[in-house]
């Protein structure tokens, strides 16, 4: 008998990422010459979605694009990833969401967002996720649409018993009471020291950043390092899960992964050391090529790394 696939349902942004690769970033007033451009689909909630797609979740999208040449374009390849867009809806007047990635040979990104048709996000969204909930088993959110919409579906979520996890990116001041809404918090290395006021730049400072957001009562506070690995806190107990060692070309888009991957790990039964090993993996397969949702890996691509290290 086949295992029933897991329900998640994705309120978030929904992105044009324009990508240009350089040698190294311009300074004031310098022009650089690029190696690289491309046109691809992001944004940080449609990241997600299809991260959780390609891995065997049925995935419900609920957001906003322009009424631009992009907004169909990110409606299409939505669909194309398996993602349910009934409630993406097109927003007349808006232009869609827009990300300028710099790449530097480092292969580190510098990411500008212009959030346009995402900021229109309202009740009619909040709606939408109410009723898509039902029987989801997780709610995945990030900040690129308005807070209080956000804040509004992690109530709802609640109350339905529908797990949250919550990407606090790109990082704002998030209401000390609404943290034990959530049952788990995912910032990265410079997300944590705007939440917590503190330098992270390792496992021992990343251990005492979760322990701050838990102390703020998020039941799961995870500090994404990157090369590092993750540092998790939770009820029982805290911990380490190494990072894979793989060839980075591209950073874009690591994060939405691997909160996508999560969210299908747990709403599948796995533990959370063994949840955030399969995250850390889809992560770590993003970073080997280039762009953001054409980067989400397969289940047979994360299940064949865990085997291999």
């Amino acid at each position: 008998m086949s295992t029933p696939r897991s329900k998640i349902v994705v309120l978030g942004s929904i992105n044009m990422d324009l990508v240009a690769v350089a040698p190294s970033l311009p300074t004031p007033g310098e022009t650089v010459m690029g190696s690289d451009f491309a046109t691809l689909p992001g944004g940080k909630g449609a990241n997600q979605a299809v991260a959780a797609a390609r891995l065997g979740a049925d995935v419900h999208m609920v957001g906003r694009v322009g009424d631009d040449v992009f907004g169909p374009m990110l409606i299409e390849n939505l669909e194309a990833n398996g993602v349910d867009v009934s409630d993406v809806m097109t927003t007349p007047g808006v232009s869609s969401g827009i990300a300028v990635i710099l790449l530097d040979d480092e292969r580190q990104n510098y990411i500008v967002g212009i959030y346009g048709a995402n900021m229109e996000c309202d009740d009619v969204q909040v709606e939408a996720v109410s009723r898509a909930l039902e029987g989801a088993d997780a709610l995945l959110l990030q900040m690129e649409i308005p807070l209080d919409v956000s804040l509004e579906a992690v109530s709802i979520a609640r109350r339905m018993g529908v797990r949250v996890i919550y990407d606090p990116a790109p990082p704002s001041e998030i209401p000390l009471s609404c943290y034990e809404a959530f049952d788990i918090i995912a910032p990265n290395q410079s997300e944590a020291e705007v939440l917590c006021g503190m330098t992270v730049e390792d496992v021992g400072s990343a251990y005492e950043a979760a322990s701050i957001l838990r102390d703020r009562g998020t039941r799961v506070a995870l500090i994404k390092l990157g090369e590092q690995g993750v540092v998790y806190s939770a009820d029982q107990g805290a911990g380490h899960v190494p990072a894979f060692e793989v060839d980075a070309i591209d950073t874009v888009a690591a994060g939405d992964g691997f909160a996508g991957a999560l969210a299908v790990a747990l709403a599948e039964g796995q533990p959370l050391e063994h949840a955030l090993r399969f995250a850390s993996a889809a992560g770590a397969l993003i970073v080997t090529k280039r762009g953001a949702q054409d980067a989400m890996p397969d289940r047979a691509e994360v299940d064949r790394l865990l085997d291999s290290q």
